[in-house]
């Protein structure tokens, strides 16, 4: 609660809770719509991928009242690492935080491929193709099996430009976050309405496809129909979720955490969820299965809109609302910006917590003097993440993302409970109802979706957090400041980084 207190060194509150919303809509809607729910119609559920999208929100809503408590208690920057460690103890903060990594850094990275699919959308408009080779990583093929990709060189680039925006302040990315919020809200309801009056029942039919093993061009298999391609559904389009708890990590620069944190968690949560359900309606709606799974797999959401209606000229089709899908181009690339950016802000803050604890080096919570942003944290995650979106797919750490999250969210699901029974004398500027049961149903859905996502995603997460084991056991530990306090004070006023005042801004 200290770190909380103003100072120089701390992070400038700035935030209300209208950003605050606007900070969720901007994480929650972005590449989990535009391209995974495409990706889990083909893959698992078909058009029944709307009841995926109806048990991930089931999820969330278990999980983000856990949330907004934590939040509304401890107003730390630091997300779920934060809450852990104060129920948990450092071991498993530890575990949470670097599984964090997963759904901060690994999840901006999906977004950036996803914005490179729609990068290509956008220069079709002006006749320019970015070529195959340069805009897929090097394990990506053609469903025509012509073209192997290279390097991810427009992924690269955004994830450049709004590392560079981060580090320029807080309060600058957020006005740059609300105007594209209201555009791409805006692009969601005009697609659901136009849409509406061109699906076809037969895409509907059925609705739950019966249970079969899918394969897709790479040979990857998948359960698809029935209950295991739900579940499977669910865990893929939980990632159109991730977000909301991005705002949590912002509460060291909100201005009243304790009445906002809630506000803007919950608020953010519940807009999306309705869109949501009803966008993979209309979507599932007017393209096929079959479609998605080849000519429409890339940016599936402007396929769809091109060939939902339209005539064949000279052998040529030619769309009715080519309009719409450009404008629907262009606030994607703007909407996926802005996942981005809160994806980027939510890492950084959830290493500048750890380093203040020790557990990971002290350049991650060194503050900019002019800026007040963690912005050698930004410089660091910049060369993480934009690797991982230069040279891994997007199904691979689209997937990572979904089970590191999931896997944290259960954390904070039996923390908040925990804290109950610990501390429950504590001021809590929100109190979830029933905790025993929301904080059961959290966990027992967030562990189902888990199971649902497979068994080598559950491999890719144990890989991951033994690198984490490897981590904490040769640093961390001796590096705490909890296990180290005479080495280690915990007093913000002999932790400081001297930054000399005469360094350039970076921008």
């Amino acid at each position: 609660m200290h770190e909380a207190g103003e100072s120089e060194n701390t992070l400038k509150r700035t935030l209300g809770p209208l950003n605050l919303i606007a900070l969720g809509i901007g994480a929650i809607i972005g590449a989990g719509l535009f391209v995974r729910t495409a990706a889990a119609a083909a893959q698992h559920a078909g058009p029944s991928v709307t009841y995926g999208f109806v048990i991930a929100s089931l999820g969330c809503a278990f999980a983000g009242l856990c949330y907004a408590e934590f939040a509304s208690m401890i107003p730390i920057a630091g997300s779920a690492y934060t809450y852990s460690y104060a129920t948990m103890g450092e071991f498993i903060a530890w575990i949470i935080g670097w599984d964090l990594v997963l759904e901060y850094g690994v999840g901006a990275a999906t977004v950036a491929i996803a914005w490179a699919e729609y990068f290509n959308k956008f220069l079709e408009i002006f006749h320019v193709q970015v070529p195959y080779e340069w805009c897929h990583s090097p394990f990506n093929v053609s469903t025509d099996h012509l073209h192997h990709g290279i390097v991810n060189l427009p992924a690269l680039g955004i994830v450049i430009v709004l590392s560079l925006l981060l580090i320029r302040g807080m309060q600058e990315s957020a006005v740059v976050n609300g105007i594209i919020v209201l555009l791409k809200v805006a692009i969601v309801i005009v697609v659901i309405v136009v849409g509406w009056q061109y699906m076809k029942p037969e895409n509907h039919t059925p609705f739950i496809p019966a249970p079969t093993i899918y394969t897709d061009h790479m040979g990857i298999s998948y359960h698809y129909g029935g209950i295991l391609g739900i579940l499977g559904a669910a865990g893929v389009v939980f990632f159109a979720f991730i977000g909301f708890d991005a705002v949590s990590t912002a509460a060291q620069e909100t201005k009243n955490p304790s009445r906002d944190m809630p506000i803007g968690i919950l608020g953010s949560l519940v807009i999306c969820t309705i869109l949501y359900i009803l966008f993979s309606y209309v979507l599932t709606g007017i393209a096929s299965v079959e479609e998605f799974r080849t000519t429409g797999s890339e940016a599936s959401v402007v396929y769809a809109i091109e060939h939902m209606s339209g005539s064949m000229v000279g052998g040529v089709w030619v769309p009715t609302f080519k309009w719409l899908s450009d404008l629907v181009t262009i606030a994607i690339l703007a909407g996926f910006s802005s996942v981005i950016l809160v994806m980027l802000m939510g890492q950084s803050r959830v290493f500048y917590s750890m380093s203040k604890d020790g557990l990971v080096p002290r350049v991650f919570a060194d503050i900019h003097p002019k800026f007040k942003t963690p912005y050698k944290s930004n410089l660091i995650f910049l060369l993480l993440v934009g690797s991982f979106a230069t040279f891994i797919p997007g199904d691979i750490v689209g997937d990572m993302t979904s089970i590191g999250t999931l896997f944290a969210f259960i954390l904070v699901c039996a923390g908040v409970w925990i804290m109950r029974v610990k501390h429950p004398e504590l001021p809590r500027g929100f109190r979830v109802p029933a905790v025993k049961v929301v904080a059961t149903l959290g966990i027992i859905v967030c562990a189902a979706m888990i199971f649902g996502l497979g068994w080598t995603n559950w491999v890719r997460l144990f890989g991951w957090l033994i690198i984490g084991f490897i981590i904490y056991f040769g640093y961390s530990r001796h590096h705490s400041r909890l296990r180290n306090p005479d080495k280690y004070p915990y007093d913000d006023r002999e932790d400081v980084h001297e930054i000399p005042e005469d360094i350039p801004p970076l921008i």
